[in-house]
């Protein structure tokens, strides 16, 4: 069984990881329009990034090793966003009927336990 990397291990890792996209073609996208001027590129960007520069045979391990290293920190956006998309649902007066229309699920029952599993992952980040 291998070593649980420490949270300063896990930080450096990702700093390494995102680096090493941006130096691959990240520092030159496009600013998304919610993106203040200076922010980088998002781990999500950044993981397409390293997927789209995968497909040529020339690229090295090095930017696929980065992609994949930031598969979680990825995911963990997506289920920020997802937990700000069902607040603001609910803010806007959907029941959880019309959320798991939305989402493409059977009931809202089930829209609610989505709901706090997005929340419940959400906080663990």
């Amino acid at each position: 069984m291998g070593v649980v990397p420490d949270d300063r291990t896990r930080a450096a890792d990702l700093d390494s990881h995102r680096t090493a996209l941006l130096r691959a073609g990240g520092a030159a996208l496009p600013a998304r329009p919610w993106q203040h001027g200076a922010q980088p590129p998002s781990d999500g960007d950044l993981v397409r990034l390293g997927a789209w520069l995968a497909a040529d045979p020339a690229v090295g391990p090095d930017v696929v090793t980065a992609g994949l290293g930031l598969l979680a920190a990825a995911r963990a956006e997506l289920d920020q966003i997802e937990a700000a998309l069902l607040f603001a649902a609910r803010g806007a007066g959907m029941t959880f009927q019309e959320i798991a229309t939305a989402l493409g699920l059977g009931s809202g029952q089930a829209a609610q336990q989505r709901m706090a599993r997005v929340l419940s992952r959400a906080d663990r980040a």
